[in-house]
């Protein structure tokens, strides 16, 4: 019994990996292209475990996958391979095109011709998860009640709108032909090994660096925020019990505005490593322009997923994010070797002229 995992070099992929590993004796075979977010060294601790195979190549290389499924014989895929940013996404769409929608719909099509083949119980047992994302579903107003699986797609930028595409495609190879599928989609994840450009590990670091701590817009925008393990969890209990052809919304109960998100951290920082002033972090806050197109409020409902597979968060957002700041106080060379020379031209390529 094998499962392989397309981007388990990434955020939320190496999460899974890292936690698959520690809980089951199953092989991970693990496929990464290794672009700007996907890290080996997040997989350090695997290193020489021999239920880990780690391949570096591409979703949409064909050959290779094939050459993957039919060396391995995996019991599923689980598809965490995206380009996922929205900032980079407004700046350069079509590595979007590419990896979200191209890539998706070749490895659905190796996918499809691997399950054909497959015999008895094997084939019955087969599953390909897709992990996608809540903002497939567009912005909802502040009272607008949270997004079930039935809420209409309304994606609002290129990332979004390239995530919904894929959605579409693996929907439709269960309705056209009969592709065991899995869908979930999540809602803002945090926690350790998150690329630091994203708004909390990107808040912890520039506070640390005494840099200033940029806000978008008014800092009102409403987020979802779910523990990355929490995810991780979630996935494993989608892929064990999930109906084929289902969505299902992955969610941490948990929404704040961002605002809030960057004073908590402060907060935090103030007490696990004051600033040698003695000042709070908080003076580090700087309002900045908005970004084109963002989204106001995003919200999921996770009842189904509770109802139907028994699955709750078992972290609150308090003790989640005290985790995951603890985490970076404590891993601070990883934090180090990833901020790499693409990373800091990316930073401010984004953040130069935003000044409010």
């Amino acid at each position: 019994m094998t499962i392989l995992v397309t981007g388990g070099a990434g955020f939320i992929g190496a999460n899974f990996v890292l936690d698959w590993v520690a809980q089951s004796d199953e092989p991970v075979i693990n496929l990464d292209l290794l672009t700007y977010a996907g890290n080996v060294q997040t997989l350090s601790s695997l290193e020489g475990n021999p239920q880990h195979v780690f391949q570096q190549g591409d979703i949409a290389d064909s050959e290779l996958v094939k050459r993957l499924l039919t060396e391995h014989q995996p019991r599923a895929v689980l598809n965490f391979a995206a380009e996922s940013h929205v900032d980079r996404s407004i700046h350069g769409p079509e590595d979007f095109i590419q990896t979200n929608i191209v890539g998706t719909f070749r490895l659905l099509e190796e996918v499809r011709a691997y399950w054909k083949d497959l015999q008895g119980e094997a084939k019955d047992a087969f599953r390909f998860l897709h992990v996608s994302t809540d903002e497939v579903y567009g912005s909802l107003a502040a009272d607008a009640p949270a997004f079930t699986e039935e809420h209409r797609y309304e994606p609002n930028s290129p990332y979004s709108a390239s995530k919904a595409a894929s959605d579409h495609l693996v929907r439709s190879y269960h309705h056209t032909y009969g592709l065991p599928v899995l869908t979930t989609n999540c809602s803002n994840n945090y926690g350790p090994y998150h690329f630091p450009e994203k708004l909390i590990p990107l808040m912890i670091v520039n506070a640390l660096a005494g840099k200033p701590l940029p806000v978008y817009g008014d800092g009102q925008q409403i987020r979802d925020w779910l523990y990355v393990k929490d995810h991780c969890s979630a996935i494993r209990r989608v892929l064990e019990a999930g109906r084929t052809g289902e969505v299902y919304n992955v969610g941490g109960w948990n929404e704040k505005p961002n605002l809030e998100i960057v004073e908590r951290i402060c907060g935090l920082l103030d007490t696990l490593r004051p600033r040698a002033d003695g000042q709070p972090y908080a003076g580090q806050i700087a309002y900045v322009t908005d970004r084109p197109g963002h989204d106001r409020r995003y919200a999921i409902d996770a009842r189904k997923l509770e109802r139907e597979l028994g699955w709750k968060p078992a972290e609150t957002f308090e003790t989640g994010i005290r985790k995951t700041v603890e985490w970076y106080l404590d891993n601070w060379q990883w934090v180090e070797n990833v901020q790499s020379g693409n990373y800091r031209d990316w930073v401010e390529k984004n953040y130069s002229g935003r000044s409010a």
